[in-house]
């Protein structure tokens, strides 16, 4: 596989990214009413998306490691799988985006999408390919009827 860190560490990384541009930039703050409780809607969405995620793999007993997607037993369709095909990265998403606005600076959106384009890139790609090999027709099929982010 193509990936180079784990997920988690990427989102990390991103999350460090973003401090430093809101401390560091002297420009792109931004404030509107009701900003601080808009982060933590979307910190609890990706808390429950993140939860209904991991219910669903151990319910369907197979494995959550990114890293090893070959090491699958079941192709997950239902539940929250039915909105996203990646309904763990879309929480790491979320809680991003949440915490651009917690920081308060515009330029925090554009790491956010640097945040997508390398999880599509490192990630997501090879986990699919991995899959289509794995659960050929069946996972081309949910492809087709599934979007990769929501």
């Amino acid at each position: 596989m193509e990936l180079k860190l784990p997920p988690a560490i990427v989102f990390l990384l991103f999350l460090v990214i973003m401090y430093f541009l809101a401390e560091m930039l002297p420009f792109g703050y931004f404030d509107f009413f009701g900003r601080l409780v808009l982060a933590k809607v979307l910190m609890g969405l990706a808390l429950i998306l993140a939860l209904m995620a991991l219910f669903q793999f151990a319910r369907n007993k197979t494995t959550i490691d990114p890293a090893k997607p070959q090491k699958a037993s079941r192709l997950v369709t239902g539940g929250v799988y039915q909105i996203t095909r990646n309904p763990m990265y879309l929480a790491l998403l979320l809680v991003l985006l949440a915490a651009g606005l917690y920081f308060g600076n515009a330029f925090n959106t554009l790491t956010a999408a640097g945040f997508v384009a390398y999880m599509n890139r490192f990630q997501i790609m090879p986990e699919e390919r991995s899959l289509l090999l794995k659960f050929g027709k069946a996972y081309k099929e949910y492809c087709s009827l599934v979007r990769r982010w929501f």
